[in-house]
């Protein structure tokens, strides 16, 4: 995996007989790494420039120091954009990186030709998501991310998904504990203290997709469609047998939808 100093990314070069379209940033999800976007470098066939961020202490960033903000995340988005003479993309990302999407918007719109936001929400944590992210934080200080990922795994995938493709289960699993003690621990106090976004949607002006699960139980397809109302001419795709990893669990519904976004909206 190349890296900028201590930024590490996934990058997938554009491809195809024409001129480049442009580059597409997508951030991973909690508590995953920049390899759960495998699936999604395909998309360079399309005349895309793929780069998947590796956030901090995640994956083959874990030698970095932890992030404890989705700002912190933030931050190193627009540093590796900087770092990579990249001035304008389409940015988007799964669930955290979702939030860490909306982050970067918030602090540097000028980045943005498009938004991508699946299986992610705009409000902050209620109350008692924040006491269930501290008892989360205990839970993998005391017997390790093994244990997050027991508690998680039953709640990420669709039935069918879990069901059908043991392989998904097993690369979703893997990448789960590919993932530091203290990485976890940063991410979910970064989870807990995020502002809500919800004030940002209406001055979202760019070409933006909104991408979900049909039987997504962690960011239910309400919330993308409470989104895409906030949002002027966004576009809401919900993909059918799909939970919250929608981009794992149906690659080609969700690269269809992705591809079809980046040629004619973007």
């Amino acid at each position: 995996m190349p890296s900028v100093g201590r930024l590490h990314y996934l990058e997938e070069p554009a491809r195809g007989s024409g001129r480049p379209r442009g580059t597409l940033v997508l951030i991973h999800g909690f508590p995953f790494s920049a390899r759960m976007w495998e699936p999604q470098r395909a998309l360079a066939d399309g005349g895309w420039r793929v780069i998947a961020p590796e956030l901090r202490g995640f994956g083959d960033g874990a030698s970095g120091p932890p992030g404890t903000s989705v700002d912190d995340y933030a931050g190193d988005v627009i540093d590796l954009l900087d770092a990579l003479h990249v001035e304008e993309a389409v940015i988007g990302g799964l669930s955290m990186g979702g939030y860490v999407t909306l982050a970067v918007f918030r602090h540097a719109p000028r980045y943005f030709q498009g938004m991508v936001l699946a299986d992610t929400r705009s409000q902050a944590d209620t109350p008692e998501a924040v006491e269930g992210r501290k008892r989360m934080i205990q839970l993998v200080r005391d017997r390790g991310v093994a244990a997050v990922t027991d508690e998680m795994m039953p709640k990420l995938l669709s039935e069918a998904t879990a069901k059908e493709q043991p392989e998904v289960v097993k690369q979703l699993r893997a990448l789960m504990l590919s993932s530091s003690t203290d990485a976890v621990a940063g991410a979910l106090t970064a989870l807990m203290t995020r502002p809500d976004a919800t004030p940002v949607l209406p001055t979202i002006h760019c070409p933006t997709l909104i991408l979900v699960g049909e039987a997504d139980a962690i960011t239910p397809p309400a919330l993308s469609e409470e989104m895409h109302r906030r949002i002027a001419g966004s576009t809401l795709v919900i993909i059918p047998r799909a939970g919250h990893v929608a981009s794992l669990e149906q690659p080609t519904a969700f690269n269809q939808a992705l591809a079809g976004f980046l040629a004619h909206r973007v």
